[in-house]
């Protein structure tokens, strides 16, 4: 009897240890996303360091304490890339986790058709696979050929695009004259939205994902006064002099911060992953020219438009639950790299598959900024596959496998090896040195390239004469 009165007070007690767990495992709050993104901001383009060792890593001249401060609680990745050196083929990459060159959408402009935006795999719908509690939000520019609702988000500004946040497309001088205004590039009235949005959810206590795209710092130069005239009575940067675009950035920061304070108010900063990246890398000269001395990404080469580290590198950083604060993690990471950490943060690990580019940094945040991601395709891939009168002018492709970079040229498959751990500037060219790895790297594009059927150069193909099924051009 003594034997089975102990048997049933043991096998109860494993019992309630048991739904104790259970309960304890299936209440737990799901956390929140915030993926704030800026518009044509380059690597160096805030006063946030990305290097720990590069002291040309942030600005000499913008200020942008607001981001310093969600840095100085959190992870920054100093080789980050953006999918693409311009913005419509980055942001379908973040939305959907593939290469442009996998989507075929490799250029703004340009027919989408074949693109199956109904798709599963976006942020938003996976998010609300795991729970259907998510509430999802899109605020700002948004740059993609279909309502955010089709993508599965539940609120939104809309089919944005430069436009909706002033943008002179027909005169390229006037883009870069100062413009003074009370809301510029739609700044406060976008961070309102936003801030509306976060007070709802504290309120329905509903976990969320909330992208909030910025028109800024995308020309037009728009500014407050008082910002402006603090920048005219400082002393020029030696790389970045532009005062309005300075002036601009800081009332950028002042935008992310309002939206900081208020999760903060709301008790919901501690549940929380906040990312902070640009579309792609800033123009190397205001007004862009082809050529030019000095630009103002340096360290970097070139800027927008190009596959060069200009073009590419971005600043970005993230905090949140259980990130250890004030770290660089080195590890080269890509915008399809969000969709898959995103889910991967919220309790859904998404398999490797041969057509999801992108892998969980999710690790990485946990090990102190070491270790790799595990991806189907070896290398980060960049593929600008037509012409371009501003930039290189040269249809090329990229790719980058442990700080190697090769870049080739379409035309006469010219090709440029890097070494970026120690060559940011890419001015040696390492493809008579380096015969091996130049062909590990280019046979790991070339066959990448072909895998996806990647949309490929012809002389004379813009990509903006129809669909990609009537100019037929593949690898």
């Amino acid at each position: 009897m003594r034997f089975f009165t102990s048997f049933i007070l043991v096998f109860g007690f494993i019992f309630v240890v048991a739904c104790s767990s259970t309960i304890t495992k299936n209440t737990e709050v799901p956390p929140n996303f915030i993926l704030i993104l800026s518009d044509d901001q380059g690597w160096n383009g805030t006063s946030v360091q990305m290097m720990d060792d590069l002291p040309q890593s942030k600005s000499d001249y913008h200020e942008t304490p607001n981001l310093e401060r969600l840095a100085n609680r959190g992870m920054r990745f100093s080789s980050a890339y953006a999918s693409a050196p311009v913005c419509s083929p980055s942001r379908y990459s973040i939305q959907f986790g593939q290469t442009p060159a996998r989507l075929k959408m490799i250029r703004v402009g340009m027919n989408t058709n074949h693109i199956n935006h109904e798709t599963s795999f976006t942020i938003p719908k996976l998010l609300k696979s795991i729970n259907k509690n998510y509430k999802t939000a899109h605020f700002g520019k948004w740059g993609i050929d279909v309502h955010p609702s089709v993508l599965g988000y539940d609120e939104s500004d809309g089919m944005t695009g430069n436009k909706d946040g002033v943008f002179n497309y027909k005169e390229n001088r006037k883009q870069w004259q100062n413009n003074v205004d009370k809301d510029p590039k739609k700044i406060f009235s976008t961070t309102d939205r936003a801030i509306k949005f976060l007070e709802r959810q504290a309120i329905s206590k509903q976990p969320f994902f909330m992208q909030v795209s910025h028109y800024a710092v995308h020309s037009d130069v728009m500014m407050r006064q008082n910002t402006l005239n603090k920048y005219m009575e400082k002393p020029k940067g030696k790389y970045q002099r532009h005062d309005g675009f300075a002036a601009m950035t800081e009332d950028l920061d002042s935008g992310v911060g309002l939206l900081l304070d208020r999760l903060k108010a709301l008790g919901l900063e501690k549940n929380t992953y906040i990312i902070y990246t640009s579309d792609n890398g800033a123009v190397p000269v205001m007004p862009p020219k082809p050529k030019y001395n000095r630009g103002s990404n340096f360290p970097l080469s070139r800027g927008k438009w190009d596959a060069m580290e200009g073009g590419i590198r971005v600043p970005f950083v993230i905090a949140g639950p259980k990130i250890a604060a004030e770290l660089e993690s080195n590890t080269p990471i890509t915008h399809s790299d969000v969709l898959p950490s995103i889910i991967d943060l919220a309790g859904q690990k998404l398999p490797v598959k041969d057509d999801m580019d992108g892998g969980s940094f999710k690790s990485i945040l946990s090990s102190g900024g070491n270790g790799n991601i595990s991806r189907f395709s070896e290398g980060l891939i960049f593929h600008v596959p037509y012409e371009n009168g501003i930039a290189l002018k040269r249809a090329h492709s990229a790719i980058i496998i442990d700080h190697f970079k090769l870049i080739k040229f379409h035309d006469n498959n010219e090709r440029m090896l890097f070494n970026l751990n120690n060559d940011f500037k890419e001015q040696i060219n390492l493809v008579e040195s380096h015969p091996k790895k130049l062909l590990q790297l280019e046979t790991a594009l070339d066959a990448y390239l072909h895998k996806v059927k990647a949309p490929k150069w012809k002389p004379g193909i813009s990509w903006k004469q129809g669909t990609v099924e009537k100019i037929n051009s593949y690898h």
